[in-house]
């Protein structure tokens, strides 16, 4: 029986356990009514979208706005069990959850770099990416957001251990 590569499970780990602050601190903002979040936290986003060029996050449209709901109420919730299953290491069960959390988060990832390559961001009341070289600079911003979640899709589905079902014993 293959053994899960240790290394793939301690990058997943850590994904998570980094996704958790981010997500609360950071992700999590717009959904927020004005002047609750702490100054030096609105501030740090607000430098964040300036310097990358970022209006989705300080003025998201609705479509983006229905992802952060879902970042909040199904992947957040998700983020410390599945850091906790890849620092453990070697955990089958994680596989079904992994599956859904990894297609839900690659498909919202594809309508967010599309956005970011081909929307028209002239109109945006906030400075959106004008040059190719601002968008690629966007997109390599949430590109990592994609490009794991791939990997964990790809190591749940075709990793020897991971596909493993035990065959129960009848009585």
């Amino acid at each position: 029986m293959a053994a899960a590569p240790r290394w793939r499970e301690r990058l997943f780990a850590l994904y998570f356990l980094s996704h958790i602050p981010i997500t609360a601190l950071i992700d999590l903002q717009p959904l927020l009514p004005a002047g609750i979040a702490p100054r030096a936290l609105t501030d740090l986003l607000q430098q964040y979208a300036t310097a990358f060029r970022d209006p989705m996050m300080l003025q998201p449209p609705e479509w983006f706005k229905a992802f952060i709901y879902c970042e909040a109420f199904l992947q957040l919730p998700f983020f410390p069990v599945a850091a906790y299953a890849f620092l453990k290491g070697g955990c089958r069960w994680i596989r079904t959850p992994a599956i859904i959390y990894s297609t839900h988060v690659a498909t919202t990832l594809f309508a967010i770099l599309a956005h970011i390559l081909f929307h028209d961001f002239s109109k945006s009341e906030q400075a959106g990416p004008q040059m190719l070289r601002e968008r690629l600079v966007l997109l390599s911003i949430y590109l990592p957001y994609l490009l794991i979640p791939l990997l964990l899709l790809f190591t749940m589905l075709c990793n020897p251990h991971y596909k493993h079902v035990e065959k129960r014993k009848r009585k």
